[in-house]
Parts: C-alpha cells; structure tokens; sequence
C-alpha cells in the first residue's frame, strides 16, 4: 500500500476530507470528516466566512492524528471565481464576496467599455458569465476602490487556504483561467487584458501547474493538527480535478460533472475561441496537463438543491426522483439556464411564475416540481451535445457524468434520452478522486492522467444507462420566457 493523501474539497454547500491511497493497483477512499458551507448575508453582501472555513480544515485535518493515518500529502479544492484580496502586511482586504451577489449588476458593460466583449473572448475563450472574476474585480474598482488599490497579492480561494497552511503564496492555473484573465494561448495571465482593465497587475502570481510543490505547513499550523505534510497544488477549481476522474483513458467521452452546477462538455487539445463558440456561451477553462475543458455552465441540481431546502430538506434527492418520476407526463419545461433561476428569493415560485408567463401548466405538488427541474436539465443536456458536436465537427459515443448527480438514477435515464447516448455514472466523489490523482501523479505512484483513469474506472463502480424510448417524454419542450 503506498502513501495517504488528502483531499480537502469544499464546494458551495458543504465541504469534506478525503483521505485517498493505492492498493493493489486500486484506488481506496476514505471520507474522515464533513462540514456545512453556504454564503453568509453581511450588511446586505453574499460572502464566504473564510475564518470559519480555514478552521474547519484544521478540524478536518487533526481527523487524520486522531485516526493515525497521517498524510504524505495534501490538496485543497473550491468553486472557481472567487477570490481574496491582501495588502502587504499579507491581511485579507475586507468581506470575501460570493459568487451569487448582485454587486457585479452592471459591471459587464463597464468591462465591455474598455475591450468588446467579442473581442474579450476571442483573447481568453473564457463563457460570459456576470459573476466572472473579471467583472468582481470591476465591482472592486468601482465600488471599493481604496482595496484594489491597497491589494498586492490577488489569490483564489483554495491559494488562500493554502497560503494560510504553509505561508507561501501560489496561484494555480486551472482556477485561474476561470477569472477571464488568462491567455489560453501563454496559459499565463493576460497582462496587457489586465493593465486594459485598470487592475493592479503586480497582484497577480505567476501560474502554477496541479503537482507543484507549494510548501510544508507552518510551524504553528503543525503542531495544531499534529503532523507536518507537503501542500500540493491540484486542479483546485473543482471541475478540473473532477473532469480528471472522467473514468475513460482516451478521454474523448462527453461529460457533465454534475453537482450544484452541471458542467457539460469534453477535452480538448487548445482553446475553442471562435465567434460561433461564444455565442453559444462555451467556455474554455483550463485543465490538467494544459488540455482545454470546452464545457457549458448549466444551472444543475442547484434547482432541485433549493427546493428541497424550502421544502424544510424533508425529502432525500432520491424521493424527489421518485416523485418527479410519478408526476411522468406533466408537461412544462423551463429554460434551465435562465438567469431568473441563478438566485432566487424562493425557487419554487420562480419556476411556478415561469410557467405563469410562458403560458404552461403552473405545477402544484413537488412532485411536478421536481419533474419540471429534471426534464428541463435533460432537455437542456440534448440541446448541449448537439452544440459541441457541431463546433468540434465530432460525434461522441457516450457521456459519462460524474459527481453527486452520479447518483440520481432518474435524471441519468432522461439524459440517456435526451441525448440518444449511452450514459455511464461515476464516480460520485470525483472531485475529490481527481484532487487525489494530481498527488499520487505527482509523487510518481501513478504515471500520467491515461493510467490514473484507468486506475479510477477500475476502482468505483459504474453505472450504465442507455437510450430508452419513454412515451411520456417531450424533448426540447421548454419554452423562453
């Protein structure tokens, strides 16, 4: 048995330590601790109580003295976008601003003053989307502009953690490209873009690689948790590491990491920075080994995430699958991409009130609710391949979705249909199995992304879904609002 090593992955919602090794050719999973994570409302203001979040890692961590399974390494993986501004005493410069806020309203078309948006993404290929890091950077400039200009050391969430960890400060280059910055052409911060922008170019590190080295941990953070390890850098936006356990070695399968958010897309070889990509609202994030993650942002499970919440969570997600399954033929749709869906005051009554407005049935139980959500993400799944295979010029033969919605056995059916493709579900934990790859790849167990996916279809189980002719199913039945 080789090593242990140290997933630290947090999402939106909730964040967890996994602890990862190789036996006899497999990969082993270990989940040692779990914690609540949700923006706070502060004066007004979405933001990430960061002090809280660094602590529960030291608390997911001294898990590991308690359990005597100490790691040789570790790694920390988030959301993408967000990110902490520090002066040169090395302070975080105010609140942490989350990604969901209403302060960037606006800030597109201040952006777009200074570089076209047609021209924007022809120099990052990075998808519009209003909470991108370059336009919270706008809302600094415009709305706070005595912390930008205070700011000498720009770090995205998972950098900072991990400069909180070790004292060494370095940006990752995967969570980079998804600040719209980035070139995917140097695969180094566009720093003609950013002095463009009026931003303070001498806050941005060089770009890092998953695998680097950022450091031991510090004297004090040692000796809290009870042992010392290496901090490495991962695919810290959690789709990249996820994307990583995509379990198929040629990696040339359709994916959708599905979770809060459905990321939908393939890999490949450079940058898709077209008129015709932007316009159907691609995006070409970075990944592992320099490959280019050509994926749509979709809205995802967040949907269902939050009416299950209003709900008072009485449900499980599998419950509301076999309501939503009960409620078969009910026939309303909804743009899931809508912006009217990203925040919603009650997302239950926003899809009721969509309906209302498009002219369908308005749907009453949670059991229609839930069919609407899930009808309308496979729907929306369809109408994304065939988007990719016309900009690639490729026809893919199956998707492999992988994350929580791995799990959700109903919607793997619809998008088998929606998609006319074999679906294959697995692994749930990919984020944090791709979190781990990076680090045994990079301590030599495994040679390479081919032999590490291999290792993970190997590992976990996956499931199979194929295309089955459902009567009561209507594709592409949605309606604009």
């Amino acid at each position: 048995m080789g090593g242990y090593y140290l997933a630290v992955d947090i999402g939106a919602s909730s964040g967890r330590h996994m602890l990862g090794y190789l036996r006899d050719g497999k990969m082993q999973l270990e989940e040692i601790y779990r914690f609540e994570n949700g923006m706070k409302d502060k004066d007004g203001s979405l933001v990430w109580d960061t002090e809280h979040l660094f602590s529960e890692i030291k608390a997911g961590m001294k898990k590991c003295t308690e359990l005597q399974k100490i790691p040789e390494s570790m790694s920390i993986d988030t959301w993408a976008v967000d990110y902490v501004l520090l002066d040169q005493e090395d302070q975080a410069l105010g609140s942490t601003y989350g990604y969901r806020d209403h302060r960037t309203l606006g800030m597109d078309e201040r952006v777009y003053q200074l570089i076209p948006e047609g021209e924007l993404y022809a120099r990052t290929g990075i998808q519009k989307q209003c909470f991108n890091t370059i336009y919270q950077l706008m809302a600094d400039k415009t709305q706070r502009p005595e912390a930008l200009k205070k700011a000498k050391t720009f770090l995205m969430l998972p950098d900072y953690f991990q400069f909180l960890l070790t004292g060494c400060k370095v940006s990752e280059y995967t969570n980079g490209t998804s600040t719209q910055l980035v070139s995917p052409v140097t695969k180094q911060w566009d720093r003609e873009l950013i002095r463009l922008l009026g931003y303070p170019e001498e806050m941005f590190l060089p770009l890092k690689m998953p695998g680097t080295v950022v450091g031991d941990l510090t004297g004090a953070v040692a000796e809290e948790v009870g042992f010392n390890c290496k901090v490495v850098l991962c695919g810290s936006h959690d789709t990249a590491s996820a994307v990583m356990a995509v379990p198929r070695a040629e990696g040339d399968a359709l994916y959708i990491s599905s979770g809060t958010w459905s990321l939908m897309g393939v890999e490949l070889p450079e940058a898709d920075c077209r008129p015709v990509s932007r316009q159907a609202n691609f995006t070409n994030e970075g990944g592992y080994d320099y490959r280019f993650r050509y994926l749509k942002n979709i809205m995802g499970l967040w949907m269902i995430q939050s009416i299950r919440h209003e709900l008072g969570d009485s449900y499980s997600f599998a419950q509301l699958c076999d309501m939503a399954m009960a409620a078969g033929d009910f026939p309303s749709r909804v743009k899931a991409n809508d912006a009217c869906f990203l925040a919603p005051k009650n997302m239950t009554e926003e899809i009721r009130a969509y309906c209302g407005r498009t002219g369908q049935k308005i749907p009453e139980t949670t059991g229609e609710l839930a069919c609407v959500v899930y009808r309308s993400l496979a729907d929306c799944y369809g109408e994304t391949v065939g988007e990719i295979e016309a900009n690639t010029g490729k026809e893919y033969g199956a998707v492999s979705i992988i994350g929580g919605g791995a799990n959700a056995a109903y919607l793997n059916q619809l998008t088998a249909n929606a998609t006319g493709k074999t679906v294959y579900a697995g692994p749930t934990e990919a984020t944090a199995i791709g979190n781990i790859m990076a680090q045994i790849i990079g301590a030599g167990e495994l040679n390479g992304l081919a032999q590490a996916r291999k290792c993970v279809y190997e590992s976990f189980e996956i499931k199979e879904y194929r295309p089955q002719p459902i009567h009561s199913y209507q594709k592409g039945s949605f309606q604009n609002a």
